[in-house]
């Protein structure tokens, strides 16, 4: 054997050992097997899998929404940082602040005059909401401090701004860090978000720094309606604007990523922020015509995302588990009332296998178990008919086998009455001394043949036209006896020769005729015997123009032919046959007898030609 069919017969045997065992399993707990199996087990898991899926619904929804506010803010950020964009391409080519800053003021008053006169910085503050403030940095000891053009110090020189600035010709965008006051007038006086350009003279061989500061209330206000935390980031690594306000200035650092942003590829990002599960959402901006980056980072907490999710998920387990209990105990429930049902059926079975047909089955119900006690009782009430119909049966067959025992015992012993035989041998004798031989030898050959009949009345069935001949011998013997005074016909249907019916059916009739059609009557007697094969049914009529009978009489004629044997003693030819056909053939194919008085009698019988002969 192959593998594969060593693989398919192991197989084979193990689903015929798993139905083997279904089998041997009581019906509720088949039941309640099936229903955790096909019901409950599915139902956990197509539960469990819709809410992971709403989960992971729920998270690729934030991600989405996350992901789309960063391109929002970023383009909300690219708009606001374009005005002091285009503020600091009008510094660069101003050539009244080139003037204002290369000159050299012999004293305070002039440079007052200068700086009265110049007023394009305020100007651009007042006019656009997004400045906060301009500055213009350059090496001239005489200009003064007067927070908007600020003469270069080594301190100044000296800070990470200056240098990054000075770097090259680029437009950088850094968030200034003023906490020792270098900058400003004051401690803090920036610390926002500036734009930081060079501006070359080469006429005056002196390279000015343009600082335009972005109103930090306008990217604060811009993160404000985020739903997650988001913040804004420069290169350094400051925050420059955040949801939170209070994190503006602080490092990335404090955020508490587990990542290094720098180095990790991917726009979302799944890790721990603040010891908590998070993602990260990561998006650069480069402003126009600017050769530094700004980060747009958006922080949200997976079980913040998932808490509803979490209550619904829950809410839909709860739901879940209770429907499938319930439903668990009604399935119990009702697999134990069908059992109990079946158990009481079983037990009624039980009952009529071991013989007692008095049970009555009261299941109540109309389902099936219903049907099937209804159906029980009706089983059993046809048990009960067919039994009673077995004994009927069976009591008639005794009553025939005994009436044929009787009937064989009577031909044995010459039904043929006494006096019959005497009259019969005393005519012989007259008419064998008035006559020649020849007719007393053919009335002796006709008694003989008569008499060897009756004598092999034993046998079960005899063909039909062996019955015509005995009839035929006995009228003639009749007809001799008789002479004149009978007259007889046989009408009898060749095709119903070979037909088998019980011996002696129809020539007790004949004889009923001859002997009871003579009797007081004067003149002669016509007997008239018809058989005939009719749609499959020999139709018999024994016919008299004798005496006949009054209704009275008929009655009575029809009274003892129907009682058993024991109980009268007359007519004992035609009750036998009457009785003999009920018992082959039913009923409907007794004798039927009709007389009347002084013009004679007629009996009549039928039997199916395609019924079997009961044994």
């Amino acid at each position: 054997m192959t593998f594969f069919g060593r693989m398919i017969w192991d197989g084979g045997i193990e689903i015929k050992q798993l139905i083997s065992m279904i089998n041997n399993m009581k019906l509720k707990y088949k039941l309640m097997l099936f229903y955790v199996v096909v019901v409950m087990i599915p139902v956990l898991i197509i539960g469990i899998i819709l809410i992971s899926y709403f989960r992971n619904a729920a998270l690729d929804r934030a991600i989405d929404q996350a992901t789309n506010n960063v391109e929002k803010i970023k383009s909300q950020m690219s708009a606001k940082l374009r005005v002091p964009t285009d503020i600091s391409n009008l510094l660069f080519f101003d050539d009244n602040l080139e003037t204002l800053v290369n000159r050299q003021y012999p004293n305070i008053l002039e440079l007052t005059k200068a700086y009265m006169d110049y007023t394009d910085f305020q100007d651009y503050i007042l006019q656009y909401r997004e400045i906060a403030n301009i500055r213009f940095f350059i090496d001239n000891p005489t200009l003064v401090n007067n927070l908007s053009i600020t003469p270069l110090t080594p301190e100044k020189e000296s800070s990470f701004w200056y240098k990054k600035v000075m770097e090259t010709k680029g437009i950088y965008w850094l968030y200034i860090d003023d906490k020792e006051g270098f900058i400003g007038t004051t401690k803090g006086s920036i610390n926002k978000l500036s734009l930081l350009r060079q501006v070359a003279y080469p006429e005056y061989n002196k390279i000015g720094i343009i600082m335009v500061q972005v109103n930090q209330d306008e990217l604060n206000n811009m993160l404000s309606q985020e739903p997650f935390e988001t913040i804004i980031t420069d290169e350094q690594g400051y925050i420059v604007a955040a949801k939170n306000p209070k994190l503006v200035g602080t490092t990335l650092d404090s955020f508490d990523i587990e990542v290094d942003l720098e180095h990790h590829s991917g726009n979302v990002i799944q890790t721990k922020v603040k010891g908590a599960d998070s993602y990260v959402i990561v998006d650069e901006i480069t402003p126009a015509l600017s050769i530094s980056k700004l980060k747009i980072i958006s922080v949200f907490e997976t079980k913040s995302i998932l808490s509803d999710a979490n209550k619904v998920s829950i809410l839909g387990l709860l739901i879940i588990s209770g429907v499938l209990l319930v439903a668990l105990v009604m399935v119990y429930t009702i697999s134990l009332l069908t059992t109990n049902r079946l158990l009481r059926l079983s037990r009624q079975l039980n009952q009529v296998a071991l013989g007692n047909l008095n049970v009555v089955s009261r299941i109540d119900g109309t389902d099936e178990i219903g049907q099937l006690s209804r159906q029980f009782n009706y089983m059993v009430s046809s048990i009960n008919q067919l039994i009673s119909q077995v004994i009927e049966s069976n009591e008639k067959n005794s009553r025939l086998e005994i009436a044929q025992r009787e009937i064989k015992l009577k031909m044995m012993a010459s039904q043929i009455h006494p006096h019959f035989l005497f009259n019969a041998l005393e005519s012989i004798r007259m008419n064998a001394h008035l006559k020649g031989e020849k007719e007393i030898a053919n009335i002796v050959r006709l008694l003989g043949k008569l008499m060897r009949k009756n004598l092999e009345v034993g046998r079960e069935r005899a063909p039909l036209k062996e019955e015509i001949e005995m009839i035929r011998s006995y009228l003639e013997i009749q007809k001799f006896r008789y002479e004149e005074r009978l007259m007889y016909e046989i009408d009898f249907d060749t095709k119903a020769s070979e037909i088998l019916i019980p011996p002696l059916i129809i020539q007790p009739l004949v004889e009923n005729s001859v002997v009871h059609g003579l009797e007081n009557k004067e003149g002669p007697v016509h007997v008239k015997v018809s058989v005939k094969l009719i749609d499959n049914e020999i139709q018999v009529y024994v016919i008299d123009d004798g005496a006949g009978m009054s209704e009275q009489r008929l009655s009575e004629l029809r009274g003892v032919i129907a009682q058993a044997e024991e109980e009268q003693r007359s007519r004992i030819g035609m009750r036998n046959v009457h009785q003999r056909l009920v018992l082959y053939y039913g009923e409907q194919h007794g004798l039927k007898i009709t007389s009347e008085e002084g013009k004679g009698t007629e009996i009549a019988f039928s039997i199916p030609h395609d019924s079997d002969y009961k044994q």
